[in-house]
């Protein structure tokens, strides 16, 4: 039995990055003389174990044969006579196809290191086409690492895959979960870029590819695309390590553009409603997860008020707040004023401006929520009022503790209206 170090570890070594998950491939073993030495088995698909005292994950070296579509159409077969070199061949990318063993020494057949020198992107084998996962997978690589490029030949070798209908046969699941990984890494851009450079994108999230080329005006955006908008946008939530679910807001915030009638063009009149149904459709179809959907909604629905909420009233700031239902979930209201930050300062010149607008309504939040909801329902009984009525004496209550705390409303123009 041999043991070697595989994958992301021994790149991560070799980049000098902070390591996460160590995997470990075994060669000259069976699932028998594992279980016998204490691993626990979890592999469904292939023979993966947990070691005894850490719970890290072994796998026995295995190579794998396609027979169908999608990520599920392999047999793979795994034996004591399998090498090393039979492993790593069907690994994904170069940088990801070396092992270490326990002295510290690197096999690396498919030019690993030189690829990690040169700053390259590049496939192991032709084999990289039998699974359309890879192609997200290398996406998602280029938003970590974004100073790579992707090879020619990786990249040409990824729109035939797309040509073929490889990438039709992603099951929701993976989709979600890498882009959900690719969303929180260095520079999701980039990300993006390359599954939009492929074709991948335009297959796997439509409503966000035709952004592109479409304008807005360059007096609220001065870099005028709307899909170069939503990527600042999506690199300022990273730049202000924003969560998941503000991310996938920000991505999400302006699909409506997409759908505006050319005669209109360059403004946008109600979009911010057709980005909610497109929310719905893409929510539906990848499966997202719940608090991502319910925040990317919210945010596409009223970024525009928000923005322009520098000149509201104690009446409309409340109003506002009582359809992002801020009372009873504050926090998710925090986390939509951290989207619209970003979407005010992911546009050209703009990154290091303030947004005065976001710190009014956290201001206003907080001058509500000091309301004493429970001595106003109290007073409310008392008077014989009922229902309704006791959430309008509350309504009452917190308009004047806003009218009484919040500045003296003045128009701001540093963000754009929903145009």
């Amino acid at each position: 039995m041999q043991i070697y170090l595989v994958g992301g570890a021994v790149r991560d070594r070799l980049l000098g990055r902070p390591g996460g998950d160590r995997d470990w491939v075994v060669v000259g073993s069976t699932p028998e003389a594992m279980t016998a030495a204490g691993y626990r088995p979890v592999g469904k698909d292939f023979p993966v174990f947990l070691h005894p005292d850490t719970h890290e994950e072994y796998a026995l070296a295995r190579t794998e044969r396609k027979h169908g579509h999608g990520y599920h159409g392999f047999q793979v077969y795994a034996s004591p006579d399998v090498t090393l070199e039979d492993d790593l061949v069907r690994r994904d990318l170069t940088i990801n196809a070396m092992a270490q063993d326990a002295d510290g020494r690197v096999t690396d057949p498919h030019g690993g290191q030189r690829d990690l020198t040169a700053r390259v992107l590049r496939h192991v084998s032709p084999a990289f086409a039998e699974d359309p996962v890879r192609i997200l997978r290398l996406a998602r690589f280029a938003a970590r690492f974004a100073d790579f490029t992707v090879a020619d030949e990786t990249m040409a070798l990824m729109r035939q895959m797309v040509a073929d209908g490889e990438v039709d046969h992603l099951v929701a699941e993976r989709v979600w979960q890498e882009l959900a990984r690719g969303l929180m890494e260095e520079r999701p851009s980039r990300m993006f870029e390359v599954l939009r450079d492929c074709g991948a994108l335009a297959r796997l999230l439509p409503e966000l590819d035709r952004l592109w080329g479409v304008p807005q005006r360059a007096d609220y955006h001065p870099e005028i695309d709307t899909g170069v908008h939503v990527m600042m946008v999506l690199d300022m939530a990273a730049r202000l390590q924003a969560p998941l679910s503000v991310r996938y807001a920000c991505l999400g915030h302006d699909l409506g553009k997409g759908t505006t009638p050319p005669d209109i063009l360059p403004r946008h009149l109600g979009h911010e409603g057709r980005s909610v149904q497109l929310l719905r459709d893409v929510n539906e179809r990848l499966r997202v997860p719940n608090d991502c959907c319910e925040l990317a909604e919210v945010v596409a629905r009223e970024h525009g008020n928000i923005h322009g909420s520098g000149n509201f009233g104690a009446a409309a700031v409340l109003r506002l707040l009582g359809r992002c239902d801020a009372w009873r979930k504050p926090q998710r209201f925090i986390e939509v004023l951290l989207a619209c930050e970003c979407d005010a300062r992911g546009r050209l010149g703009y990154a290091d401006h303030p947004y005065p607008q976001g710190e009014r309504l956290h201001r206003a939040l907080a001058l509500g929520q000091a309301v004493d909801t429970a001595r106003v329902s109290a007073e409310a009984l008392a008077r014989g009022l009922k229902g309704p009525a006791i959430g309008q004496a509350i309504d009452e209550a917190r308009e004047a503790a806003l009218s009484a705390g919040l500045d003296t409303a003045q128009p701001d123009h540093s963000a754009p209206p929903g145009v």
